[in-house]
């Protein structure tokens, strides 16, 4: 069992995954990122260490023991002006800063490169937490309706299109028609717009849902660093949109605090459902 260095954002997937580890005795170090991290993570063994601190993040893992390493959490998307690199950071800066230019996979695919060159395995979510990703059909006991398959499968297509232009991650349609695409704002932002911007005659209303919100993962994405998520406050989020349900790609998106979701979207009368994913050619 190789120890685990995870290097954790914001939100709650890494205590999820830290307390995972605490429970199948696998062996532990977490990179704090400072300004992201909450303090749940203190109680674990790590480090609390800068965002451009690369070499110094790179050496607090090796001092650990560490083989694999993990990247979770939210992170916002830097101000480069503002950061302060170590040298290794610096080093790597000006292909990180050409790289965000192409697109938010291509900017995490030269922070991998970096840890993979130091010898590290590369693990994802999903695969530091096997329990993580949402299975093919319902996910709790309300189930989608006929009525609801025709939003199902257009959101999806609308949501895998702007991920092939890696754009964003999900849309929201009702009655057929598109009422929000997730950009660089998220999934809760969006989900915010369309409660509050969008004319209730085309959506639906808390006690009479219509319509879905679905995410899929850019086809480009690297799934072990940015898999699509949702949590309680995705399901919060659509109910107040007036949204029917959530659906998602089986074995491609990631359920944070699953339990919770579920008996939230079964009090609130709202179905999450996995679609087998397409078969890749």
């Amino acid at each position: 069992m190789l120890k685990l260095g995870l290097i954790a954002g914001g939100g709650t997937l890494p205590l999820e995954i830290a307390q995972h580890c605490e429970q199948a005795g696998r062996p532990l170090f977490i990179v704090r990122l400072k300004g992201f991290a909450g303090p749940e993570l203190t109680g674990f063994p790590g480090a609390d260490i800068g965002v451009a601190e690369i070499g110094k993040c790179i050496k607090a893992l090796k001092r650990a023991g560490c083989q694999a390493v993990c990247l979770v959490g939210n992170v916002s998307r830097p101000d480069f002006k503002s950061l302060k690199p170590d040298l290794k950071g610096l080093t790597l800066l000006p292909a990180v800063i050409s790289a965000a230019r192409k697109g938010d996979d291509a900017l995490l695919r030269v922070i991998l490169d970096a840890f993979a060159r130091e010898g590290f395995a590369i693990e994802g979510a999903h695969e530091a937490k096997s329990d993580l990703t949402l299975g093919a059909g319902p996910l709790g006991r309300i189930l989608p309706g006929p009525e609801h398959q025709a939003d199902i499968e257009r959101a999806l297509h609308v949501a895998r299109e702007i991920g092939r232009l890696d754009i964003g991650q999900g849309a929201v349609v009702c009655d057929g028609l598109v009422l929000a695409v997730e950009a660089q704002e998220g999934t809760d932002a969006m989900l915010r717009r369309v409660a509050h911007d969008v004319s209730p005659s085309v959506r639906g209303q808390p006690g009479a849902y219509r319509g879905v919100i679905a995410k899929a993962p850019k086809p480009i994405q690297e799934s072990r660093i940015d898999m699509p998520t949702m949590g309680l406050a995705t399901v919060r989020g659509a109910a107040t949109a007036g949204l029917a349900g959530i659906v998602g790609e089986a074995g491609r998106l990631l359920v944070l605090d699953r339990e919770a979701v579920i008996a939230l979207a079964d009090e609130l009368g709202l179905f999450i459902i996995g679609i087998e994913p397409p078969e890749q050619p």
